[in-house]
């Protein structure tokens, strides 16, 4: 199966993401925008993982999410991947890079990293990806109004949990199932 670690955003912020997404739909056709399920942001990517595993690793991090504290999630501004290109492949909504949020995550990477999942070569950037490019036709009146959020505030949450979720890719998107939520403190 296909796993990832993420914190899944309220509502509020889904709702807020949402109406942002709307307000770009039509300034491209060539972008598959990322709906409400989809809006997460991603702490570590595990890729396939056996069934089996599912246990001990949820214990693992369960172990992890005792250590935590709840902090704020701030989502601001906007950017795309990768940085400077005229067509970017895609689009993000920047998170605020809290030293609970890094610790977290680095954490996570570190005990997975003990079970042999690949570790991430590059430094955390914390990002929402909000849009994928699917071809590369011209992107210039959406790039133009996404730059003009580059500051936005989107809005925050306080976090208090990461969970394990399952991912199915389907011709209309990924699918995601919860397998385990890992409560803080």
């Amino acid at each position: 199966m296909r796993a990832f670690i993420a914190i899944d955003l309220d509502e509020a912020l889904k709702k807020s993401l949402a109406d942002f997404v709307e307000e770009l739909r039509p300034l491209a056709r060539n972008v598959r925008w990322v709906g409400r399920p989809g809006m997460h942001l991603t702490l570590k990517f595990l890729g396939e993982m056996a069934e089996a595993d599912v246990c001990g690793i949820s214990s693992a991090l369960e172990e992890i999410g005792r250590r935590q504290r709840p902090f704020p999630l701030v989502l601001q501004g906007t950017g795309a991947f990768p940085p400077g290109r005229r067509i970017p492949r895609v689009f993000w909504v920047g998170v605020a890079p809290v030293p609970a949020l890094i610790s977290l995550q680095e954490e996570i990477e570190n005990e997975m990293g003990k079970r042999d999942f690949e570790r991430e070569n590059r430094p955390y950037h914390p990002h929402l990806t909000l849009g994928r490019v699917k071809s590369p036709e011209p992107l210039d009146p959406l790039i133009l109004e996404w730059q003009r959020h580059k500051e936005r505030l989107f809005g925050e949450m306080n976090v208090q949990r990461f969970i394990l979720f399952r991912s199915v890719l389907r011709p209309s998107g990924a699918e995601y199932t919860i397998l385990k939520e890992m409560d803080f403190g």
